[in-house]
């Protein structure tokens, strides 16, 4: 018998009408002015709290007024808050906060970290500061972006992961001793976004140290998670990273699996790879096949396709945020909809949502404050200028004030139904759920740039475009400006032509020619045709070969000139070989 959503009435019927306003509760739409002041005041709250009373510990325990460490020990929520305080137009605290890191952050300390985590909190938080730095006044160095001390942070955490990538699949473990490497019992099982989420910080890392390990290990984990796919174009909840084989064999879109997805497409966004969208738009197709249900999205067996779990889960919100990326406007705005209605029935979104009950799943009935839904509402009123969006946000600053603040802080709600709260405020609350709801309200900040005005930087080996806009937030909602990446990769090989330039130079002067160009390149990454083709780590197409043909120019940045007709602007410098 087929499955048939059985949605209650009454959720039906409250669904708001699109394009019809979104008023308030005096009847007017949500004012932004308001509720951006609204916005930053929240921040400042939590933020100053956690200075008062939790640092340098991770993050704050709300209700004790103390502090913890939860993901390692990095100060974390400093951390993750340091962009946001830039977006909110607070340049001396930024400034404060990176000296105080640059002092006091230390990775070699004998801790089990998450590298998942670890990945996007502490490398994505430093990467985006730090492509941020010179925008929030801090006085950066010369080589700028490609070199600085928050660079070399984030370089120095990624390296502490890297063994957890040495796999016999490549798939790295979940946990990684920074001292020591991986723990010899660790299990091997990980989640499939604890493998699929490294592109983006990885990718932007190589690209501005020069460094092609970050993305080759990270192109590897996709390049196996794509190879596992069922024959219906599936992938289940955990695998085992020493056998390959799949250990939860649940598939969906949200826990365990989400920010795989996401960085499918972000990645192709960021690196222009055609084949990365590709790999996405073939799990669309499965996923729209096998788990929609009148524009929610169940769990289904990866190999079957049958129903395993009739559930909504709240970090599912991120979906019509992701389905905007790719213009899928139409079903992002109807799934958007059906998320909102369960928030407006509990005043948050539980952690699990049973779509036929309509009601909450047993003991996953907390909101630890998640930015998803949040989140989806700013990229869909980007994309839509639909005033719904705008009331979303109201509802929240509205929910999370009144259930959630508290005199040190903002707490989880440990119970949607009785508002019962729980003694953590997650990193991401600042990181994320702050952040989107500021840009939510907030039209005219610069993570909103479109291109009218950039920053040009000189760097020694030519000029830098920064800060026009398109800006790629990492799954912690961090920023990442995609046109550093394009400054710094042709580092390398411009300083390799400048060698290979000057040699021809002496030569030519000593009556011999030796010139020879070195170039570097990734090289074309293809996907293998169908599932279950395994290649090994050490040989498939996504590492880079010995000697590889040259990249060609991203289809999204501006082609440079060759060195020698930059020089040639200052005359003729070098003899024609001719």
């Amino acid at each position: 018998m087929p499955f048939r959503l059985l949605v209650p009435l009454g959720l039906l019927c409250s669904l708001p009408p699109p394009h019809l306003g979104a008023p308030g509760p005096d009847g007017s739409a949500p004012d932004p002015a308001h509720y951006r002041e609204r916005v930053k005041a929240m921040f400042y709250h939590a933020y100053d709290s956690y200075l008062e009373n939790a640092f340098p510990y991770d993050e704050l325990r709300p209700l004790t007024c103390d502090g913890h460490d939860t993901w390692g020990s990095f100060s974390l929520t400093l951390i993750d808050a340091l962009d946001t305080l830039l977006i909110l137009g607070n340049v001396s605290e930024f400034q404060r906060v990176v000296e105080v890191l640059q002092d006091n952050l230390d990775f070699d300390i004998d801790v089990n970290a998450s590298v998942f985590e670890t990945n996007i909190r502490v490398v994505g938080g430093l990467l985006s500061a730090h492509l941020l730095s010179k925008k929030a006044g801090v006085e950066v160095e010369a080589g700028w972006p490609c070199s600085g001390p928050l660079l070399r942070m984030a370089e120095e955490a990624a390296r502490k992961l890297l063994p957890a990538f040495q796999t016999p699949t490549g798939m790295p473990y979940g946990t990684v001793n920074l001292l020591h490497g991986v723990n010899p019992g660790e299990t091997p099982v990980t989640c499939t976004a604890g493998i699929g989420t490294f592109i983006v910080e990885f990718a932007t890392l190589s690209s501005l140290t020069g460094d092609p390990v970050f993305e080759d290990v990270a192109r590897v984990a996709l390049m196996r998670l794509w190879e596992s796919r069922s024959d219906i174009g599936l992938v289940g909840n955990h695998i085992d990273v020493l056998t390959g084989k799949w250990v939860a064999q649940d598939a969906g879109i949200g826990a365990g699996v989400d920010s795989y997805f996401e960085y499918l497409v972000k990645g192709a966004i960021l690196l222009q790879d055609k084949k990365l969208m590709a790999m996405f738009l073939e799990y669309n197709k499965a996923i729209r096949n096998y788990t929609r249900f009148d524009d929610w999205y169940l769990w289904v067996q990866m190999y079957k396709g049958t129903v395993s779990m009739p559930v909504f889960q709240s970090l599912e919100a991120y979906w019509p945020g992701l389905q905007s990326l790719i213009g899928d406007i139409d079903n992002a705005m109807r799934t958007f909809l059906n998320y909102y209605t369960v928030w407006k029935q509990f005043g948050g979104l539980p952690e699990f949502y049973n779509i036929p009950q309509g009601y909450t799943v047993e003991k996953r009935e907390g909101y630890p404050l998640r930015p998803e839904l949040i989140e989806s509402a700013m990229y869909l009123y980007r994309a839509t200028g639909d005033p719904t969006l705008l009331e979303l946000g109201r509802d929240a600053v509205e929910s999370i004030e009144k259930i959630s603040k508290v005199e040190c802080g903002f707490a989880t709600i440990k119970d949607l139904r009785d508002h019962k709260l729980d003694n953590r405020m997650e990193s991401f609350f600042l990181a994320e759920t702050v952040k989107y709801l500021y840009l939510l309200f907030d039209p005219t900040n610069f993570i909103h740039n479109n291109g009218s005005t950039f920053d040009a930087v000189i760097t020694p080996y030519g000029e830098c475009i920064l800060g026009a806009g398109g800006y790629i937030f990492n799954t912690e909602a961090h920023p990442i400006d995609p046109a550093a990446l394009h400054c710094c990769r042709r580092l390398k090989e411009e300083q390799w032509e400048v060698e290979g330039l000057m040699k021809e130079f002496y030569s030519l002067k000593q009556g011999r020619s030796r010139f020879q160009k070195t170039t570097m390149s990734s090289g074309p990454w293809e996907p293998p045709a169908r599932p279950g083709t395994f290649s090994s780590p050490e040989n498939h197409d996504g590492v880079r070969e010995k000697k590889p043909a040259k990249r060609g120019i991203p289809l999204l940045s501006c082609p440079s000139q060759p060195f020698t007709s930059k020089l040639a602007l200052l005359g003729q410098v070098f003899l024609d070989s001719s």
